[in-house]
């Protein structure tokens, strides 16, 4: 279970297929304090720590792997991943830590496009394109949005808004985000479960 506060933006080092998964390698300052088995969201998406990668000078841990199978590949961003990209992370949240965003799963819905990026005042509005599941998306609700935990702003027929404060554009990957990409979308929870109980 996650927030959707992001503690850091990695850096990807590199992305290698492996059979229909694909195994990614992530160097973070968080590194050192990871253990194998221990769950990250990248990008708003649940990966275990498979191996730690080490440096043979320093003797730290400057990085990490985790492996995305072929269902997560077709469902998230995390394939258009490649070596310098930044993806959003954020660990698993800790019994007793206070909840600052909202209650995350890592368990990504779908994507959407970015339809525009655009300076207000200070801050940012990004406007995307409404999914298929737009029955899920509530004015003034929670979402998700590359494992940010961010509020609908806007909500019309064809799009949604949100609005980023500086804190958030400068600390996670919103900062090189453009019009035409895909970010990963995780519904609110609480909205899931209701569809789930009215579908009874």
């Amino acid at each position: 279970m996650f927030t959707g506060i992001v503690e850091e933006v990695g850096q990807v080092v590199s992305v290698r297929d492996h059979g229909t998964n694909s195994e990614i390698v992530v160097t973070a300052r968080l590194a050192p304090e990871l253990r194998i088995d221990q769950s990250v969201a990248h990008n708003g998406v649940c990966l275990t720590v498979v191996e730690l990668m080490n440096d043979p000078v320093l003797f730290t841990t400057t990085g990490y792997r985790v492996t995305a199978v072929k269902e997560t590949l077709e469902r998230s961003n995390l394939g258009d991943l490649k070596p310098g990209d930044g993806v959003n992370l954020e660990r698993s949240l800790r019994i007793g830590d206070r909840l600052d965003g909202h209650m995350v799963q890592g368990h990504v819905d779908t994507v959407t496009e970015c339809l525009s990026v655009e300076e207000v005042g200070g801050s940012w509005r990004y406007t995307f394109r409404v999914p298929q599941q737009k029955h899920l998306l509530v004015h003034k609700g929670s979402i998700c949005l590359n494992g940010v935990s961010l509020t609908i702003a806007e909500l019309e027929a064809g799009l949604f808004a949100v609005a980023i404060i500086p804190y958030t554009f400068e600390h996670t990957t919103f900062r090189s985000l453009t019009a035409g990409q895909r970010v990963n979308v995780e519904f609110d929870v609480l909205g899931k479960y209701v569809e789930r109980m009215l579908q009874r």
